[in-house]
């Protein structure tokens, strides 16, 4: 009866060891996931950013295009 009772405990042990491997692994991941959130964030940001830049440019296309008269005022 003890031999099983140990044989148990090293069993339990082992499962033990194994739980906390996968919790440390969990946690790698989730902060991995944590991290690619914030990228996207950022790259949203930066096109964002772009997409601004990008009206603002047409907005300066189209006067100049007014006042070279390359289009009709509308």
């Amino acid at each position: 009866m003890l031999e099983h009772l140990k044989a148990i405990r090293g069993d339990v042990a082992d499962v033990r060891r194994d739980v906390r491997d996968i919790k440390t692994r969990l946690v790698s991941l989730e902060n991995q996931v944590v991290q690619m959130h914030k990228s996207v964030a950022f790259i949203h940001e930066d096109l964002a950013g772009v997409n601004v830049r990008l009206d603002g440019l047409g907005d300066r296309v189209e006067r100049i295009e007014r006042r070279l008269s390359l289009r009709e005022s509308v």
